[in-house]
């Protein structure tokens, strides 16, 4: 009852098209959560780099995904160094071609105008082709529907379509939202995940409550630690 392992390369029958993606990226500025997987029926093992894109070291931004997040097929993440100056008239990459014309070019033109590191939280699932800009953090819970283009941060347990991408709704009232955040039944560790895989998914808030307040530890003083 404990699922298949973290570490597993194919956890879906040994099947190629899905991967556990925290075992196929090797960049130390991609970190994966457990159990976050991506399906891909040509090059679910190449997503670091055909869905990763304009990750440079130099630039240094990371992307963050947490556990149990769910990417369909071309899930794809731009990185800040995909930026061009903006500061000007023109914003061809000149300098990039050096051959001379990398004189005269002032980097801040571009790197002080970077949005930072990409963060996903924790089960979020991405529909085909969704793909998200820089900078932006989306909150657990969250749905980012089939070919949307993400660009601005989405808040927890929302659902995201589009280009521009917009929220269309929460998947809950804001009280159930809160809740589930506090529960975060995401942090648990896999075992007591398995004892409750009905509370979690189900859409009964006082069967997760009550499968949240098992399994706590005791303090020395017998109360709830």
């Amino acid at each position: 009852m404990h699922g298949p392992s973290p570490d597993a390369l194919h956890p879906f029958n040994g099947e190629p098209h899905t991967v556990f993606l925290k075992n196929v990226v090797t960049r130390p500025t991609i970190e994966i959560g457990d159990y976050t997987y991506y399906n891909d029926e040509a090059h679910a093992a190449d997503f670091e780099n055909r869905n990763v894109r304009y990750h440079f070291d130099f630039v240094g931004d990371r992307l963050t995904i947490g556990r149990f997040c769910a990417l369909a097929q071309g899930t794809t993440f731009i990185m800040s160094g995909a930026n061009h100056a903006m500061t000007g008239f023109s914003t061809y990459p000149f300098n990039i071609f050096q051959d001379g014309w990398e004189q005269g070019f002032d980097p801040a033109t571009i790197f002080d105008h970077l949005k930072g590191d990409t963060l996903v939280e924790n089960d979020v699932w991405f529909g085909t082709n969704a793909t998200v800009m820089p900078g932006v953090t989306i909150c657990s819970g969250a749905i980012i529907g089939a070919h949307a283009v993400v660009a601005s941060d989405v808040p927890p347990y929302a659902v995201v379509v589009g280009n521009p991408g917009r929220v269309v709704k929460l998947r809950f009232p804001e009280r159930i939202i809160e809740r589930l955040l506090e529960i975060a039944w995401w942090d648990w560790p896999v075992e007591r995940i398995a004892r409750h895989l009905d509370a979690i998914r189900g859409a009964d808030l006082a069967a997760l409550e009550a499968a949240a307040a098992q399994d706590i530890p005791l303090d020395a003083a017998g109360k709830a630690g």
